[in-house]
């Protein structure tokens, strides 16, 4: 019985068109805000990082940066980049306009070295933690085909012959035509990119029959080398793909021999085609030197979240997918299990003059921090 009073007491009360306007302008903006938190970046969540890089990884990354978005829509990332010394110096001395989150010079050793330099000048470590392999590549030398055939009669490349060419000066001199004029190496700038020195330690290596130390560079015929190389070497770039554009570029007659990783020179050679008519050639060296492309994680004025932002784009970078992607633009994967010539448009399958897949050469470690140092040492008093 009182259930039923409880009813007839129920009455019905119309809302106001005031009170229904307020209502539906209410539901309306419940609604708006549901859906930008589903596809916008949540306020305070959002993180914006710079990765710092060699210029051999700025196509491959590019390239990656929008598919990282697409997953990661609450990261943002800015690419910069430099010459691998240059990271390691632009960072040591606080020279950048930003604030670098991951630095991933094309070399590992490049690391040590900025590691080791923060440490005698702040203590502590450098990075959050241990850096991460991202791609291999190696270095690899190239001619202009018709020239090369010349300066390398059998087939194989030799430090002594481009030694003899740079005394000579001129093509004649080693047999080539008269009309190709004076003999023109390339090489980066070992004071600022990490190719330019390993180029160095190679050939020191193959002068001295040995492995370079910080004794025997200080020789009276390595110390004759660098002079040579440096009086014949114009305004060096600052970084290897700078170096393999201006090789393009240029062509024959301005650049006949270089020394560059085996990424760029696979990524490029089409262009090379394409802009003189005829691609170069490729010519592997024993022993080389093999190049990780290592990424760290920046301590300075990065707080954990930025870090953990930082994390995911590294972790990212390793999966199967993108090193697909960095076999596409010439480098060799950190993951052995994939294969180079089942990627889809791997410069493994273009025929390009020269390129192997399994090269017959003994690729060994880069030489340590303080051989890398004594080379810039000598390079910049060689005269």
């Amino acid at each position: 019985m009182s259930t039923t009073l409880s009813q007839k007491n129920l009455q019905f009360i119309p809302l106001s068109p005031a009170q229904k306007q307020k209502n539906l302008f209410i539901s309306l903006g419940i609604s708006i805000f549901s859906v930008a938190l589903a596809i916008a970046p949540i306020p305070g969540l959002s993180q914006k990082i710079f990765i710092v890089t060699g210029t051999e990884l700025q196509e491959p990354l590019q390239a990656l940066q929008e598919k990282f978005k697409q997953t990661h829509p609450n990261i943002q990332l800015e690419l910069k980049f430099q010459g691998s010394q240059d990271i390691v110096n632009r960072y040591i001395d606080n020279k950048n306009d930003f604030t670098p989150t991951v630095l991933i010079p094309a070399n590992a050793e490049s690391l040590k070295e900025l590691q080791t330099r923060w440490q005698s000048q702040n203590g502590g470590d450098a990075f959050y933690e241990q850096p991460k392999a991202i791609a291999k590549t190696m270095l690899v030398g190239i001619s202009w085909s018709e020239r090369g055939k010349v300066l390398f009669p059998n087939g194989r490349f030799d430090w002594n012959r481009i030694e003899q060419a740079m005394q000579a000066g001129n093509w004649q001199a080693i047999g080539g035509n008269p009309s190709w004029g004076s003999f023109d190496f390339v090489t980066t700038d070992p004071t600022r990119s990490n190719s330019g020195q390993l180029t160095l330690a190679l050939w020191a290596q193959s002068k001295l029959g040995t492995s370079p130390t910080a004794t025997n560079l200080n020789s009276p015929n390595i110390s004759t080398l660098f002079g040579l190389v440096k009086r014949s070497v114009y305004q060096p770039p600052s970084s290897t793909d700078t170096l393999l554009k201006e090789f393009i570029t240029r062509g024959e007659n301005d650049a006949d021999v270089g020394i560059v990783y085996e990424s760029v020179v696979l990524y490029r050679w089409q262009q090379s085609a394409t802009t003189q008519g005829k691609p170069y050639q490729i010519y592997y060296f024993s022993p080389t030197i093999e190049t990780v492309s290592t990424a760290a994680i920046a301590k300075r004025n990065i707080d954990n979240s930025q870090a953990e932002a930082a994390r995911k784009f590294i972790d990212f970078l390793a999966q199967p997918e993108q090193q697909a992607v960095f076999v596409q633009y010439g480098f060799r994967p950190v993951a052995n299990n994939l294969d180079l010539k089942t990627v889809p448009n791997s410069p493994w399958n273009q025929n390009i003059p020269g390129a192997e897949v399994k090269p017959n050469v003994d690729a060994i470690a880069s030489p340590n921090n303080e051989i890398l140092s004594e080379i810039k040492r000598l390079w910049e008093r060689a005269n």
